[in-house]
């Protein structure tokens, strides 16, 4: 990337934004940082999502990585607040870039679960979303790519930093055991590292929509046994047939429904089972034809943990 004179990432605090603010400043941009806690460089200005338009004064491109994630139950103000930022979020934000280049961070969450979905490209459905992370996201989106914005569709970010992901996979471990639904799938996975590039990148790639994930598809069982022993957590991986893990999801979310973990949402999710009982693969070629390629894989994070440990 061309570094602009000053970049406005949102969300600097978090996961994601944290790492595509470290590398605005590396190559040579002058960052600000508009939300409720300082990022890790650059100027804080003070933004709630959720309430607010940011100030986006002086600065040139926008990296939109503020969000809330989660798996809320319907109904819960958990949800309530998650369109606000999500969505009305998203209108306040393009409404102060008036014009600016927008980099909008989406999900592979808005892409529809019920097609096939061993290799899907940026023009598959959006919709049938099992839950409030997936609407909002896609109803986000829409709004960015309506105003000419480059959307971004990563799927399962990992890297330092990541409470998500990874550890509520090793979370998961009971009494040695990880049940695990259905048989082995192929998955695309994201580091954050890479996402972090395309951010960048992605500055100066025409509008529209565009996956983004590491080289390759991961084998889900070798991938999460290799996390484990990375974390150094025995445990065996046991398969749970997939029509049991929906049954037992669906009661989970009967139980949120009813009162019980509302803003938390269920401990158990047809969302979560679905991310990891089908294939779902990624065709970063869009990607890849702006000159992006994806540098970092899961081996190279995990022997980074085995180094630290």
């Amino acid at each position: 990337m061309t570094a602009p004179v000053r970049i406005a990432v949102t969300g600097a605090s978090g996961f994601c934004g944290s790492h595509v603010a470290r590398a605005a400043e590396a190559a040579g941009a002058d960052v600000v940082c508009p939300g409720r806690r300082p990022g890790p460089v650059g100027e804080h200005r003070f933004w709630d999502a959720a309430r607010a338009v940011p100030d986006l004064t002086g600065t040139d491109v926008v990296v939109h990585c503020a969000a809330a994630v989660g798996d809320p139950a319907p109904g819960s103000p958990a949800e309530t607040a998650m369109h606000a930022v999500n969505v009305e979020g998203t209108r306040r934000l393009l409404a102060a870039a008036n014009g600016r280049t927008v980099v909008w961070v989406s999900s592979a969450s808005v892409y529809d679960p019920r097609p096939d979905r061993r290799l899907v490209r940026e023009d598959h459905p959006c919709g049938g979303h099992l839950n409030a992370y997936g609407r909002t996201k896609t109803a986000g989106e829409e709004l960015a790519l309506a105003a000419g914005a480059v959307v971004l569709r990563p799927r399962a970010v990992y890297g330092p930093g990541d409470r998500q992901l990874l550890p509520r996979l090793i979370g998961r471990v009971r009494a040695g055991t990880l049940l695990l639904p259905g048989p082995d799938v192929e998955l695309s996975l994201t580091a954050v590292e890479n996402l972090a590039d395309a951010c960048l990148a992605a500055v100066g790639w025409p509008p529209g929509a565009y996956n983004i994930a590491d080289a390759e598809p991961y084998a889900r069982d070798t991938a999460v046994r290799q996390v484990l022993t990375a974390h150094g957590v025995p445990a065996r991986i046991r398969h749970l047939p997939r029509p049991v893990a929906r049954s037992a999801a669906r009661a989970a979310e009967t139980w949120a429904r009813r009162g019980r973990g509302r803003s938390a949402g269920p401990a158990l999710s047809r969302y979560a089972v679905d991310q990891l009982a089908h294939s779902v693969v990624l065709d970063t070629t869009r990607a890849r034809d702006q000159g992006w390629f994806p540098r970092r894989t899961l081996a190279d994070h995990l022997a980074d943990l085995r180094t630290a440990r």
